[in-house]
C-alpha cells in the first residue's frame, strides 16, 4: 500500500503539472488589433463570450465543413447550438481568405470547442480557436493591403491551401514579368529589332509558279487534226 509520503509526492507532482500544462479551454494571447478595449475589460468580456475566432483555415474550406465540425461541441438539448458562422472574406474579391467566426448560444459550448477542436485538423490544416470579444460588421473582411489577411501579405513560403505564394511575393513576380515583357517589346521595335516569330512567313509566302504550259489556239487545231486522223482510221477498219 502507498505510504503517506508517496501520496504526498504524487500530489505534489500533480500540482506541479497543473502549473506547467496550460488548460486547453483558457483564452490565448489573441486580441483583435483594432479593439480599443482595455485588457482587464477584455478578460471580463471573454469570460462570458460565446464567439470563437477560427484561424489558419484553408481558402477552400466551406461553411458546411465548419458547421459539421463545430456542431460536435454544441448542446442543443441544453438550449445551445451554433447561432451562426461568419466566413472571413478577401476585401476585394469577396472570396474566403482563411478565417471565420463561430457564434454559439452558450459560453460553455465555446469553451468546449477550444478544448476539443482547437489544434485538430480540418482540410489537412491544424486550425486555431480563440475566444473573441464578439463579431461586428466589417470584421469579416481581410485587413491586408491586397485584401486578404495580413499574415498572407508577407508570407514567403508556398502554401497551396492559402493561395500559393504570399501576396507580396506574387506582386514582385508580376512586376518582374512585366519588366521582361517590356524589354522584349522594346527589342522588337528598336533599331536592332529581332525578327518576329513563326506565323508571319505564311502571309509573305509567294505561290510557286506552275511548270505546266498554258493551252493555246494551236493546241486546239492539233486536237482537231488528230480527231480527223482517228476518224479515217476507224473508216478503214470498218471496210476491212
Amino acid at each position: 500500500m502507498p505510504t503517506s509520503s508517496m501520496m504526498a509526492s504524487i500530489e505534489s507532482c500533480f500540482l506541479t503539472m497543473a502549473h506547467v500544462v496550460q488548460p486547453l479551454d483558457q483564452p490565448s494571447n489573441y486580441k483583435d488589433s483594432q479593439s480599443r478595449v482595455e485588457r482587464a475589460k477584455q478578460n471580463d468580456l471573454l469570460s462570458k463570450s460565446t464567439t470563437l475566432y477560427i484561424g489558419n483555415l484553408s481558402f477552400y474550406t466551406t461553411e458546411e465543413q465548419i458547421y459539421e465540425l463545430f456542431t460536435k461541441c454544441a448542446s442543443p438539448e441544453d438550449g445551445g447550438g451554433i447561432k451562426r458562422i461568419i466566413m472571413g472574406l478577401d476585401r476585394n474579391t469577396r472570396t474566403p481568405c482563411g478565417f471565420c467566426f463561430v457564434e454559439y448560444y452558450t459560453h460553455a459550448e465555446a469553451l468546449a470547442s477550444m478544448k476539443y477542436v482547437s489544434g485538430t485538423k480540418l482540410d489537412e490544416r491544424i486550425i486555431r480557436c480563440d475566444l473573441d470579444l464578439g463579431y461586428k460588421e466589417g470584421r469579416q473582411f481581410g485587413r491586408g493591403k491586397s485584401g486578404g489577411q495580413v499574415r498572407d501579405e508577407h508570407r514567403q513560403d508556398y502554401d497551396p491551401g492559402r493561395g500559393g505564394w504570399g501576396a507580396q511575393a506574387q506582386r514582385l513576380e508580376a512586376e518582374r514579368r512585366r519588366e521582361v515583357e517590356e524589354r522584349y517589346a522594346d527589342a522588337q521595335e528598336g533599331p536592332g529589332a529581332v525578327a518576329g516569330g513563326g506565323g508571319d512567313w505564311k502571309e509573305s509566302e509567294t505561290a510557286v509558279p506552275s511548270r505546266k504550259r498554258g493551252r493555246s489556239p494551236d493546241d486546239e487545231g492539233d486536237n482537231v487534226r488528230m480527231g480527223h486522223h482517228r476518224s479515217r482510221d476507224d473508216m478503214e477498219v470498218e471496210r476491212m
